[in-house]
């Protein structure tokens, strides 16, 4: 690979996408960003013409948000679909010889082992939950990049991200609703408290794409988290101390059917290309809170 490469990245100002064309800009690669509203990925001569040129594309040009899932299901496979069809015929055409496609954890639901590797079966457990209308748009984004990269392209990685957070982020995930719900004084968690989730700072998760950049192998997939499970009440906890609420006790209310109680990746292929999480939910916390308050 070249030292200096031109980069696309589609979804480039959403939280992920934004950070990684800052650190793609820091390494010294020229970016072409390509989102909402300039540019929609479900339209594709738009899409075919900024890939001139590129080098390697990365895909993230997604709807996130749970609440999205269900309420609005059609449109997140609507850009599933076609954003992938798109973004890969398009790179085809120009001739981008590598593609790395940003996945999720929603993928493994519930999956049959802890810590979970890449290698375990992804399902969609129930066609009926619209939910599941992301999980299954990213396990097909993944069968489409896998094999279209056995025939046209010299390499393909994809990336599945856990947890997410930081400054930055949408509302639509679970650490800026807590901490904007504690803050209005509404002291509700959805489900029991005890689900478990691995979060992962944003500077973290811009190391781990930055070495699948550089190191990653063809037709590989790779999960990007931390190795530390936090439950959901601890997490609540957390937030409440740093909002400096005390003497107070939380409000359970029933979750949203489908959700996954536990997740907890395997890192340790990623760790074999030199990753290693450097900032911890402690602090990690502390700067999404300040940002989180900074915006109210």
């Amino acid at each position: 690979m070249e030292a200096f490469i031109k980069i696309a990245v589609t979804g480039g100002k959403g939280f992920l996408g934004r950070n990684l064309v800052e650190r793609f800009k820091s390494e010294g690669h020229e970016v072409v960003v390509l989102d909402l509203p300039e540019l929609d990925v479900c339209n594709r001569n738009p899409v075919r013409l900024s890939l001139g040129g590129v080098d390697a594309v990365h895909h993230l040009a997604y709807v996130n948000g749970t609440e999205r899932f269900y309420e609005v299901p059609e449109q997140v496979l609507r850009v599933a679909v076609k954003g992938i069809v798109n973004v890969l015929e398009a790179a085809i055409e120009n001739r981008v010889p590598e593609f790395f496609l940003c996945s999720s954890s929603e993928v493994y639901q519930t999956p049959p082992c802890y810590p979970t590797p890449e290698d375990v079966p992804l399902v969609v457990p129930d066609v009926m939950n619209p939910r599941y209308s992301y999980g299954g748009g990213k396990i097909i984004s993944e069968l489409m990049a896998i094999n279209y990269g056995r025939k046209y392209f010299d390499r393909v990685c994809i990336y599945r991200p856990h947890n997410v957070y930081g400054p930055g982020m949408g509302p639509y995930h679970v650490i800026p609703q807590l901490t904007r719900r504690f803050m209005a004084g509404d002291l509700t968690i959805k489900g029991s408290g005890e689900e478990t989730r691995c979060f992962n700072y944003i500077d973290d998760f811009v190391d781990g794409v930055s070495l699948i950049q550089q190191h990653g192998g063809h037709l590989e997939i790779y999960n990007i988290g931390t190795p530390r499970e936090t439950r959901t009440i601890d997490l609540a906890w957390m937030i409440a101390k740093d909002l400096g609420l005390n003497n107070h006790s939380f409000i359970h209310a029933v979750a949203a059917d489908g959700g996954t109680r536990r997740r907890y990746p395997d890192i340790s292929k990623l760790m074999a290309l030199g990753y290693e999480p450097k900032v911890n939910l402690e602090l990690g916390l502390i700067n999404t809170i300040q940002w989180l308050k900074s915006q109210s």
